[in-house]
């Protein structure tokens, strides 16, 4: 008796169990359709990211390119200034911030050539060419403030 009750007792979990796990092609084709769907939504959201990605790197390159102009004009500045004040030196000093200004002006140059030559790489590279053009300009401007500092002298 209790074998026969386990094995109906089985057989009707089996049974439940078959007709629970299957779905009907109704079912499955409404599930598919709402995967769809939900792939169509993450897809037009990934536009819109992208989309959205390359504006702000547009923004933010242009910003950039407009304050390294500025920069390297206000160099040209400094330096022009710089050449009009050291006039009246003695020819020794003279010809010594005269050496010292055209490697600062040659540097200028580099530097105004180099943002002119900027190309789209990547944004690795364009995170590079950020950090390593920012620091080079740092240092122009240190050897420009140390080289007028010295005149003070």
């Amino acid at each position: 008796m209790k074998k026969s009750i386990l094995i109906l007792g089985s057989a009707v979990f089996l049974l439940v169990t078959m007709l629970s796990g299957c779905q009907s092609s109704a079912q499955k084709v409404e599930n598919a359709e709402d995967k769809v769907v939900e792939a169509t939504e993450d897809l037009v959201d990934s536009k819109t990211e992208l989309v959205q990605a390359r504006q702000d790197s547009i923004s933010d390159y242009l910003q950039f390119k407009k304050e390294a102009e500025e920069k390297i004009i206000a160099q040209e500045k400094n330096i022009t200034e710089f050449k009009a004040r050291i006039a009246n030196e003695k020819k020794e000093v003279k010809a010594d911030y005269e050496k010292k200004l055209t490697e600062l002006e040659n540097k200028n140059s580099d530097l105004k050539k180099k943002l002119a030559d900027l190309k789209d790489d990547g944004q690795d590279q364009w995170v590079s060419f950020k950090t390593e053009f920012n620091h080079d300009m740092d240092v122009l401007g240190k050897a420009f403030k140390d080289l007028t500092v010295e005149n003070i002298k």
